[in-house]
């Protein structure tokens, strides 16, 4: 896990100036950096608005005496949305988005949640269950 991670920092970062300097040569650096800001803005909005939806869901679901299991993973998609959308690049804006919109987050949770549980068999994670 560690070693994606890190080739997550190293790699992204050199992608995405690279992928920068290519769109600041092809449609002029003031157009960059007016998507790079639109972006920001648009996600910061879309966050908001999928956050305050998820909130609404846990408490529904707490209300109901239902596990908000789907509603908390929601809540972390959003958040790491939120967050990499808020750091300037095209790459890291398509993964904010990816996570942030309600049908393209719905595969990447059921990916998360394949990966959780082949952690859980393995026994490399525990989660305890009351």
């Amino acid at each position: 896990m560690f070693r994606w991670l890190l080739l997550f920092i190293l790699i992204v970062p050199a992608l995405e100036i690279g992928l920068l300097i290519w769109a600041g040569n092809w449609i002029g650096p003031w157009w960059v950096i007016l998507l790079i800001i639109l972006t920001g803005v648009i996600g910061a909005w879309l966050a908001k608005q999928q956050g305050l939806e998820t909130i609404r869901n846990f408490q529904n679901s707490m209300s109901s005496g239902q596990m908000p299991q789907d509603t908390l993973l929601d809540g972390a998609c959003i958040l790491v949305g939120g967050a990499v959308l808020l750091t300037p690049g095209f790459i890291t804006d398509a993964i904010g988005f990816l996570l942030l919109i309600p049908p393209t987050r719905e595969p990447i949770k059921r990916l998360i949640k394949k990966v959780i549980s082949k952690m859980m068999d393995k026994g490399t994670v525990t989660i305890y269950r009351r």
